[in-house]
């Protein structure tokens, strides 16, 4: 089944073609990164423009990267949800009608199930099934997946996700857009043990996440250290030491529950997955804590960490070869949870301990 996947829930425009027989056959994203910069944030208008200006020419791009045709693919796969309106309806618009055209079906993946599977597009590729760690700029969750559609939520974000508290306290330190990426670049010119940060969460006896107090945490830490005057005005070094405590005190969270998680559920294969699911200090404490645990992580590729229109193609063609196509109507969901997926019964709560 060859199956063309786009994705534009936000701020990234991502085209690819997957067949379900050979692989990932081609793929291409425009980031709108530079446009948003100079707001310090993604505008949503400008995002849903751009992504008109985009996606026609990509999906031109990728089919004759793939050395195939339109009339040869069996469905087209599009994000309806969650992201941004305007930026959904814009895939969704072009996906629907190129199925209609060409008389073939469409089908609308979640985003976050996007990440979840991506990385079955790697290889060696996790076999269901295994505990998913979901970490992203909105999203800090963990989830037992069975298969495709069975997800249970083991532990979900009470406030700030990992990669919003990136990116808000790289902002609080005077880091350009996006934070994340700057801030975890900083950290390693820092001093280990230079300052100190609490592990919001760590000893709470369950697997959920809450990291809003880690940068109110920063906030202090930093304008105490500055004597009163704005953080980004702190020595260099100084800066570096809070952005690396700060990347320390968000691994050592996921670690610890994601490990737990493994423990509850008796899995011994550990996916990671979203934006954050890139960063080089996480990766790098997973695998040797799985390999100490007998237990294996697998992580996707970098260029499939964040938003991409590879991780759609997969999911579609999974999710035709399972006869859950659309009827090519037109509609988006900017919010959608994707538990609301499963069909799997949610067992009782138990306590789990975090090492």
């Amino acid at each position: 089944m060859r199956v063309l996947g786009i994705e534009t829930s936000c701020d990234e425009t991502g085209v690819a073609v997957y067949d379900s027989t050979t692989g990932l056959l081609a793929h291409a994203l425009h980031s709108q990164v530079a446009m948003h910069r100079d707001f310090g944030g993604v505008v949503p208008e400008l995002a849903s423009r751009d992504h008109v200006r985009r996606v026609i020419p990509l999906i031109r791009q990728v089919v004759a990267d793939a050395e195939t045709s339109l009339r040869e693919l069996d469905g087209i796969a599009y994000t309806q949800g969650p992201g941004l309106a305007g930026a959904l309806l814009v895939g969704a618009g072009v996906a629907t009608a190129l199925a209609y055209a060409l008389r073939i079906p469409a089908v609308g993946v979640h985003h976050l199930e996007g990440h979840l599977l991506s990385p079955l597009l790697a290889s060696p590729r996790p076999e269901f099934p295994f505990v998913a760690l979901l970490v992203s700029g909105g999203h800090s969750q963990l989830f037992d997946v069975a298969g495709v559609g069975e997800y249970r939520l083991l532990g979900d974000t009470l406030d700030d996700a990992a990669g919003e508290a990136f990116d808000k306290t790289a902002k609080l330190l005077g880091l350009p857009y996006p934070g994340g990426p700057a801030l975890a670049q900083l950290a390693q010119q820092g001093t280990a043990g230079a300052v100190r940060l609490p592990r919001p969460m760590l000893r709470s006896g369950d697997l959920d996440f809450s990291f809003s107090g880690l940068k109110t945490a920063v906030l202090t830490l930093a304008r105490k250290a500055a004597g009163g005057a704005p953080p980004e005005t702190l020595p260099a070094a100084r800066r570096a030491d809070i952005a690396l405590e700060f990347e320390s005190a968000i691994v050592d969270v996921l670690e610890a529950k994601s490990l737990a998680a493994l423990d509850a559920t008796g899995h011994r294969q550990l996916v990671v997955a979203g934006g954050v699911g890139a960063n080089r200090a996480l990766r790098g404490r997973l695998a040797a804590a799985t390999v100490r645990r007998g237990a294996q992580v697998y992580f996707p590729d970098l260029a499939f960490c964040t938003d991409n229109g590879a991780m759609i193609a997969l999911v579609g063609a999974l999710r035709l070869a399972q006869a859950r196509a659309g009827d090519n109507a037109f509609s988006v969901r900017p919010r959608w949870d994707l538990s609301s997926l499963t069909s799997l019964p949610v067992p009782p709560e138990t306590p789990v301990h975090c090492a």
